[in-house]
């Protein structure tokens, strides 16, 4: 089982609003995790600008399972890759385990990115020249320098081949990206994600690249990883993923609104058959 550990800091909030939870899941926490307030993103694309995102507001609780449906091009990734401070918005706030992006310096900034969030991304992004395992190494050293790195090394090499010994992976420690499949490939980028024990797990279609059955065995291991208590925000075109999660919401025309249980959204996708 992967337990993921509670967050250092994080503001109360009200209780989240139910949805369609795991079974077996962990009861989400009243403890907020992220928030996120009226967030505006717009790029310039020749001479129009695209307004992207339009005030889009979310709340995360600690343990909670959310999914964000939406049809491509409609910001998903766009409103990810904010959250994980890949990117800056062009208006609004947003607030990470009580710690407020926009007022961090860039050491700080840096340090948020790669451990308060993981990421996990549908194309993978493994570097080709390494193996499972220094891929999954390569989280832990870049939040520390050089001298420090040496001291820790072996701590950290040791949790690398613990996380995939765990997520099956045991057999493929010394195996580059281009021998192993497309659900291995996705398991090192989890297992990469998980590396520095985040508070919060995001995930930006991280079935889209693999086939139905492939796809549902990476849907069970964040079943049990949200079993284990891992907060997650996921984006997603697939009913059937999003279905997974306690709560889900549709981002539309730059807007973020929450979706009933029963309701399939508009991503145009139906849900996967098996």
């Amino acid at each position: 089982m992967m337990t993921p550990p509670a967050p250092k800091t994080s503001a109360p909030a009200p209780t989240a609003a139910a949805g369609r939870a795991t079974e077996g899941a962990a009861t989400p926490s009243t403890e907020r995790i992220l928030k996120a307030t009226n967030l505006h993103k717009r790029y310039r694309m020749g001479g129009e600008v695209l307004h992207i995102l339009r005030g889009v507001d979310l709340a995360v609780h600690r343990g909670e399972w959310v999914a964000v449906l939406g049809a491509s091009g409609s910001g998903k990734s766009t409103l990810l890759h904010l959250l994980a401070a890949l990117d800056r918005p062009d208006a609004g706030d947003i607030e990470v385990a009580g710690v407020r992006l926009h007022r961090v310096g860039r050491a700080r900034f840096d340090a948020y990115r790669s451990s308060m969030v993981g990421l996990v991304f549908q194309a993978y992004h493994l570097l080709p020249e390494l193996t499972a395992l220094e891929n999954v190494l390569l989280a832990a050293m870049v939040r520390r320098s050089l001298p420090t790195w040496f001291g820790h090394r072996g701590a950290a090499k040791r949790r690398a081949i613990d996380l995939l010994e765990r997520l099956g992976l045991g057999r493929r420690l010394r195996h580059r990206p281009n021998r192993l499949s497309g659900g291995e490939r996705q398991r090192v980028a989890i297992a990469r994600a998980l590396m520095n024990q985040p508070a919060i797990l995001l995930a930006d279609e991280p079935t889209g690249n693999l086939d139905a059955h492939t796809g549902e065995q990476i849907l069970d291991l964040f079943r049990e990883l949200h079993r284990d208590g891992q907060t997650i925000l996921m984006v997603t075109h697939d009913q059937h993923i999003a279905r997974a999660a306690d709560r889900r919401l549709e981002l539309a025309e730059g807007h973020l609104n929450p979706l009933p249980p029963d309701d399939p959204g508009h991503s145009g996708t139906p849900p996967l058959r098996h």
